[in-house]
């Protein structure tokens, strides 16, 4: 800057211009940048320890004279301990030794950069450094399998590809490109192994025709070699395999003994004249029979026969020399082959589902609505490939039936079910239930099964005691008159018992009954059954006395009721009249569950075993030997009532051995 002092009033300068110098000193306000970064660099793998790999340049705006403002001094924050970087020149080398590209391709490093001599209080930039590892040929090729195996047809053509080798290189690039040998196994030189150049597989291949009859397999040994090869890397770059060839015959040709039969013959040669013979062999294994036949295009007037079996030519019209001096004719020869032709009846639909077996069901009396009567399945002769599956309905007449419903198991069959618990056999002792059932053929195929429900006794338990009428029976022969009038008389008779029950429990009489007076002495039951007009002597009821109770007395307990029944009231009857058969069934019902009314509970000793009886003991105690011959397999048809005593009595082969 350049001043002078001038007089204010006459603006005359007061002395010479005098000139000041004003220097500006630098601090350190600007941080390192590297104005080219982010780098990337790479690096051989597996290289020493020191060598270079990049260098990092930061600039500093600061006074580099002035100071330490734009002294730099460069650092790794990221990419320890695989890299160092030396502080002054900011050079990249490797620090840590064999590192692997197979392992680790790429590294990421940040470099710092720092003013101020990288002391305190000095300012910094960053950069990061992407350092990718550069492959050499360090691993060897490798098969994936030791041992190859193929089976190559004897007709396979030269030059086809017989199978595919592959040696995997972990290497990239040239370094992973190798090259296919046969080392040992093939004397004849009947293949070749060739490199892919996009798969790097080794192709083996036909030099010359196989032969199943002369060699059935070959066994050879690959080597797979690296193209290029680094001495340094160590070594060897190499491996071998195995490769197992099978030799499969093919079903080839006859093969004559000759390409060309030269045969002669005198013109007047007779019909029939052998004039020679050709032979072909089959060249397989198998060796089958060869027959011949004669072309006949190349024989259009028909003037040879050949023999099928042995290929004799015969000749068949007469020759003419003058007329034909040479005859060119074709033999071939084909071989007998044999062939099983499996011929399979496919199946349709055209039988009809029917029950798996003859169902007979029993319902019990006391049984309970909704309970399942039976379970019914069908069986069908034919065969689909889905399966059967059944449907199973009512016929159209019985979709509304009052007494049973049937219900889907949805495993092709059904259930049998009871819609009330009103069933007697005095009313109706067997049911007949028309069931269809179709199949899902096409067309579907169906038929109608009859199910035969028989109303049975059953113990509280649901056992099966009884199925037959019994009481209800009546003599066949009878006219509609006289049932009708019988009919009357039990119900009249029923009636007149039924009122005189009722009246006597509206009695408060004590249940005390006199000894001599107990009317279950004069109770006399007689089930069997007349013999007829004819029949004029009565049963002898001594018959079923005590044979040995005359000289014995044996006790006799009652036991007499403790509670006093209170009578019911009596059931008024509905304007249309009395249902007589409930009113019976519910007055029996009373007096079965009635404790006070007679018989009493009474305990009676039976101390003695009938006599007399031609069917003998049951008893095998009475048995002479262990063996016995007889056979009770007749009480398994008695019925539901003696099936504990058939089961009891009737003994397998296997009972009787023990």
């Amino acid at each position: 800057m350049t001043a002078q002092v001038i007089n204010a009033d006459t603006d005359e300068p007061l002395e010479p211009p005098s000139e000041f110098i004003i220097k500006v000193q630098d601090i350190n306000d600007n941080p390192p940048q590297f104005i080219e970064g982010p780098y990337r660099a790479s690096v051989p793998e597996m290289s020493t320890v020191g060598t270079p790999v990049t260098r990092v340049t930061a600039t500093d705006a600061d006074d580099p004279v002035y100071g330490n403002s734009a002294k730099l001094v460069y650092s790794i924050l990221e990419g320890q301990p695989y890299f160092s970087i030396d502080p002054n020149s900011a050079t990249i080398k490797i620090a840590l030794h064999g590192m692997d590209r197979e392992m680790r391709e790429e590294y990421l490093v940040v470099i710092q950069a720092k003013d101020m001599g990288g002391h305190m209080g000095g300012l910094s930039g960053t950069t990061t450094v992407t350092v990718t590892l550069t492959d050499i040929n360090d691993n060897p090729p490798k098969f994936s399998k030791s041992l190859y195996e193929f089976v190559l047809p004897e007709d396979l053509a030269i030059g086809k590809p017989g199978g595919k080798v592959k040696a995997n290189d972990r290497d990239v690039g040239e370094n992973a490109k190798s090259t296919y040998s046969i080392i040992e196994g093939d004397d004849r030189g009947m293949f070749e192994i060739f490199t892919d150049s996009q798969t790097q597989e080794g192709i083996l291949r036909l030099k010359k025709p196989l032969d199943f009859e002369t060699k059935r397999a070959y066994t050879l040994k690959v080597e797979a070699t690296n193209a290029r090869f680094e001495p340094s890397s160590g070594g060897p770059f190499k491996d071998t395999a195995t490769v197992k060839i099978v030799v499969e015959d093919s079903d080839e040709p006859p093969v004559f003994s000759k390409s060309m039969y030269v045969l002669e013959v005198n013109e007047n040669a007779p019909i029939n004249t052998v004039i020679g013979t050709v032979t072909a062999r089959d060249p397989d294994a198998t060796g089958s029979l060869v027959r011949y036949f004669i072309d006949r295009h190349t024989d259009l007037e028909r003037q040879f026969n050949i023999n099928v079996d042995d290929g004799k030519i015969t000749l068949a019209k007469p020759l003419d020399r003058e007329t034909d001096m040479w005859h060119n004719i074709t033999v071939t020869a084909a071989e007998i082959s044999r062939a099983i032709v499996a011929i399979r009846v496919m199946d349709i639909n055209d039988n009809a589902p029917e029950f798996a077996t003859e169902y007979e069901a029993f319902l019990c009396e006391n049984g309970k609505p909704g309970q399942v009567i039976q379970t019914v399945s069908a069986v069908d002769k034919d065969d689909p490939i889905q399966g059967h599956y059944f449907d199973y309905r009512l016929v159209p007449e019985m979709l509304n039936n009052p007494n049973f419903t049937i219900k889907n198991n949805q495993d092709n069959s059904i259930s049998v079910l009871a819609k009330h618990d009103t069933f007697r056999r005095q009313k109706q002792e067997t049911y007949l239930l028309p069931i269809i059932v179709t199949d899902n053929g096409n067309p579907p195929m169906s038929s109608t099964n009859t199910l035969t429900i028989r109303v049975c006794g059953c113990s509280k338990e649901g056992i099966v005691q009884s199925c037959n009428v019994e009481a209800y029976v009546l003599p066949i022969g009878l006219s509609m008159g006289a049932l009708i009038a019988i009919l009357a008389c039990i119900i009249l008779l029923l009636v007149i018992v039924v009122l005189f029950v009722t009246l006597r429990r509206h009695k408060n009489e004590p249940l005390i009954i006199k000894d001599d007076e107990d009317v279950r002495e004069n109770i006399i039951r007689y089930d069997d059954e007349g013999g007829g007009e004819e029949d004029t002597e009565a049963f002898d009821i001594a018959t079923l006395q005590n044979p040995d109770g005359i000289n014995g007395y044996l006790p006799r307990k009652d036991i007499k009721p403790d509670l006093q029944f209170m009578p019911r009231a009596g059931q008024h009857s509905g304007p249309n009249g009395v249902d007589v058969d409930e009113f019976i069934n519910v007055r029996l019902h009373e007096a079965d569950n009635d404790p006070t009314a007679p018989p009493y509970d009474s305990i009676q000793i039976y101390g003695y075993e009938g006599r007399g009886s031609i069917a003998g003991s049951l008893s095998s105690l009475e048995t002479a030997s262990s063996d016995s011959d007889q056979n009770y397999d007749y009480l398994r048809e008695w019925g539901p009532r003696f099936r504990r005593l058939g089961e009891l009595y009737s003994v397998g082969e296997s009972d009787r051995e023990t």
